[in-house]
């Protein structure tokens, strides 16, 4: 992730709410240009939801997550449908104590296991988040806690990874390798060599990780991958996308994808992977998300792509960019074809909060998807939702 939301140029989220109010309230839109209903009157960042499939009479249940702030605290706020997606209402919330005070919460993910790791049965909840970007001399860190009752409540479990200096570890992102094991994806810059670089660790427990290694790291050592999303397709082929953002130019931020057959090696971490598009050579920049769902008649079911800038092929941004998701029939190569977003966010403003790493969720049979994006209303970031045809 490169863009202000946690850049040092902007330090945090927080201090821009707290210190820098009056400045957004002359640049945010007057109101919120995103359609669809509101998650929550509040602020809600970086939206993830998922559908419940391991958790026996809870199943089919829709889950969302938002990361929020009570005061100075950082809160992880989880909310849940019984109508598939249709409405919500908060069942619950993560409260680390290493994010109140003012030490800063980012980028949270939320994980259901499809299978059991270590004495964790499948079906439990995960959520994680960077934690503490805002402390004097931080060292930031990425934080794991569980839920074993449908995210009603929250217990901390691990730390993936500790930062060695000053610098950021962001994004985490969960998946499950060919092994069994618990996989954490995130985006670090405390390598001296490299601006950024996405690493992943991996644990038999969900409490001792281990293996930390990059797995895109370029060898421009400005360039900024960010951003991972991993999901597992069905021919046991992994597709993990990401936005790499660099010097200003065309191509700054833009989305790639790379995938691995064991969840876990991902070839040459120099290699920076490809770039999807559509037969018209469009693309997308910043803070890709990805979705996958099954498709009548189609083994390798569908694949859906939202990024936060829709791009012609010129670089010049195209019509229906923060109203477009893209899904793709033959496991992410080729042509993508777009649709409709559910949710239309039309501010022109690139920062964290329009149409950043908006959620997408499938329904169970891939005809519709539900979406869950930010927009400013006023100077307050606030979460959407819409369901809509795919």
């Amino acid at each position: 992730m490169t863009t202000p939301y946690r850049r040092h140029l902007l330090p945090t989220l927080l201090t821009l709410l707290a210190v820098l109010g009056s400045l957004l309230a002359a640049q945010a839109p007057p109101a919120a240009a995103a359609s669809g209903a509101l998650l929550r009157d509040g602020t809600g960042l970086y939206p993830r939801a998922l559908r419940l499939q391991h958790n026996g009479a809870a199943n089919g249940r829709v889950l969302a997550s938002v990361v929020t702030f009570r005061g100075s605290d950082g809160l992880g706020a989880i909310y849940e449908s019984t109508d598939d997606g249709a409405t919500f209402r908060q069942v619950g919330e993560v409260a680390d104590p290493e994010a109140s005070g003012g030490q800063g919460e980012c980028c949270a993910t939320l994980y259901e296991l499809p299978r059991a790791v270590g004495a964790m049965p499948a079906g439990t909840l995960l959520w994680a988040a960077s934690i503490g970007q805002d402390e004097p001399d931080r060292r930031m860190a990425i934080r794991v806690f569980r839920s074993n009752n449908q995210g009603r409540t929250w217990s901390y479990l691990s730390t993936v990874a500790t930062a060695p200096n000053t610098k950021g570890l962001w994004e985490p992102e969960f998946s499950i390798d060919s092994s069994g094991r618990l996989v954490a994806h995130y985006s670090d810059e405390t390598d001296p060599a490299h601006s950024q670089k996405l690493v992943a660790a991996r644990s038999a427990d969900g409490i001792t990780w281990t293996g930390h290694h990059a797995t895109i790291a370029s060898k421009l050592a400005s360039d900024r991958p960010g951003m991972p999303i991993v999901r597992k397709l069905p021919d046991g082929q992994y597709f993990m996308v990401y936005e790499i953002c660099a010097a200003q130019g065309q191509y700054s931020c833009v989305v790639h994808y790379r995938t691995s057959w064991d969840g876990w090696n991902w070839g040459d971490p120099a290699h920076l992977g490809y770039r999807p598009e559509t037969a018209d050579g469009k693309y997308f920049t910043h803070t890709p998300n990805l979705a996958w769902a099954p498709e009548p008649g189609n083994p390798r079911g569908k694949l859906f792509l939202v990024g936060q800038v829709l791009n012609n092929a010129d670089g010049t941004t195209a019509t229906g960019s923060g109203a477009t998701v893209w899904t793709n029939s033959n496991g992410g190569t080729g042509a993508w074809r777009s649709i409709s977003a559910p949710v239309r966010v039309d501010s022109k403003v690139v920062d964290w909060c329009p149409n950043y790493s908006s959620a997408l969720l499938p329904s169970a049979d891939g005809s519709r998807v539900l979406e869950i994006a930010t927009d400013y209303v006023g100077t307050v970031c606030k979460p959407f939702y819409a369901t809509g045809r795919s």
